[in-house]
């Protein structure tokens, strides 16, 4: 007789074990070091970085550098976007004996997302989703759950929520804020829409945005009656925030790079990491960031981070601070950042960037910066001139970037490395060979047999 899988709350209780502090999807800096790192400091369930479906389904090492996992990543959600059931469902067969769920995206607001018709932009067609989700909940022997952003609606935001429960969503995870809501429009996240949602569905229910202390996880709690709390940047720029500590940037690096060397990762990724676990530190000696950001293997990077260490240890040993709050945590401790926009809606006051010319140590890493930043705009100025006398025609697909040359799609490389990889085809002109990879592996899987 099949094992009946669990649903809803049984499952929340008895596979996610009552999950309370939630690490959530991020492309690119929720991979399993960081996650183990995350897993140290109280975070109960983790998910994985978002991963196209069509591309898991097909491209073999697409999913072996992807879905990189080990027995202490559990519990482990592994999220895809995507927008034909069928894909879906056989990315999801694959990950199946990785994970404890498969999750669907239904919140990224990026442009990437709109060009494909996946994320929040699937809000617009509700049978679609209610297909897809539905697709997952039968065909699949672990639950499916949904991770969303709200309507400007209540009611609509709450009806969503209804529609992917009867779909077969067995958790719904709720960022508190519309899909326009992001970049410099960021804001703050709606926690009524969160409590209207979670009062009006019988599954579990996790809260995303609005959290970077210990005591907004308590505040959402109380205000929004959620099974959990979900944290994006919070972590990322403290991953001991669910303890509420505040550890020094130094330890969380030693304790990562470890890791990064028992489970190795893009190098991209380490450092996009320590850009935000040092930030306030690069914040006081702007010269080292340029030289952070010129590493290009972990020992680099390590020595870079030595030489922080040192220039904030005299602070360390003379001003240790223990009064942690909003405005007391001494630099050189991991603490949360705040957007300017998000400042002013917070106290009511307005903060305005350092600009780049004000750095009284102009190192020629920044001189360089400047140049690149000067010339990149002048060649954006040149390409609308070109555009405006007809040199040069537009991408098909966004409209913004001029087409490749030799582009047999007539698309700039970002959209046509998009429509290649959803279509399986090749272009010459990019040197995308999407359509002739796919052949080879079907040949050697061919001879194999």
């Amino acid at each position: 007789m099949a094992k009946t899988k669990p649903v809803g709350y049984e499952f929340w209780r008895s596979v996610l074990r009552e999950a309370k502090y939630v690490m959530a999807p991020m492309v690119d800096q929720s991979e399993l070091a960081w996650r183990l790192l995350g897993r140290r400091y109280g975070i109960d369930l983790c998910y994985t970085p978002m991963l196209h479906a069509g591309v898991f389904s097909r491209d073999v090492n697409y999913r072996r550098e992807s879905l990189v996992t080990c027995p202490e990543d559990r519990p482990l959600i592994v999220q895809f976007c995507g927008n034909d059931p069928d894909v879906v469902l056989a990315a999801a067969r694959l990950a199946e004996p990785h994970c404890d769920a498969i999750d669907l995206n239904l919140g990224c607001p990026q442009s990437v997302a709109k060009r494909g018709r996946y994320g929040a932009f699937l809000q617009d067609d509700w049978d679609l989703v209610y297909r897809i989700v539905s697709t997952l909940h039968t065909n699949l022997s672990i639950p499916v759950t949904c991770k969303v952003r709200i309507f400007p609606e209540i009611e609509k935001s709450v009806r969503y929520a209804q529609m992917l429960e009867r779909a077969g969503c067995q958790l719904l995870t709720v960022h508190g804020r519309t899909r326009e809501q992001r970049g410099v429009d960021t804001g703050l996240a709606n926690w009524e829409h969160v409590r209207e949602m979670k009062s009006n569905v019988s599954i579990p229910v996790f809260s995303n945005g609005n959290v970077q202390y210990l005591h907004d996880v308590t505040k959402c709690l109380e205000e929004t009656k959620v099974d959990g709390i979900m944290s994006a940047e919070g972590v990322l720029y403290n991953p001991a925030l669910f303890t509420g500590t505040f550890p020094t940037s130094w330890q969380i690096t030693d304790e990562y790079l470890a890791l990064v060397k028992e489970h190795p990762c893009p190098i991209s990724f380490v450092r996009g990491h320590l850009f935000k676990v040092w930030h306030h530190v690069l914040d006081r000696y702007p010269n080292m960031r340029p030289v952070l950001a010129k590493a290009h293997n972990l020992e680099e990077i390590a020595a870079v981070c030595q030489s922080l260490k040192e220039r904030a240890l005299p602070d360390y040993s003379e001003g240790l601070v223990e009064d942690f709050g909003y405005d007391s945590i001494p630099y050189y401790r991991c603490q949360p950042y705040f957007r300017p926009e998000t400042v002013r809606l917070l106290t009511g006051k307005q903060l305005i960037k350092r600009p780049l010319d004000s750095v009284e140590d102009d190192s020629r890493l920044e001189k360089k910066i400047r140049i690149r930043k000067e010339r990149k705009l002048a060649k954006k100025e040149s390409f609308e001139e070109k555009k405006s006398r007809g040199r040069w025609t537009a991408c098909a697909e966004c409209g913004k970037n001029p087409k490749g040359k030799r582009c047999e799609h007539g698309m700039c490389r970002v959209c046509c490395k998009v429509h290649c990889a959803v279509k399986v085809l090749d272009c010459v002109g990019h040197r995308l060979v999407f359509k002739t990879r796919l052949e080879g592996e079907k040949v050697l899987e061919g001879k194999a047999t």
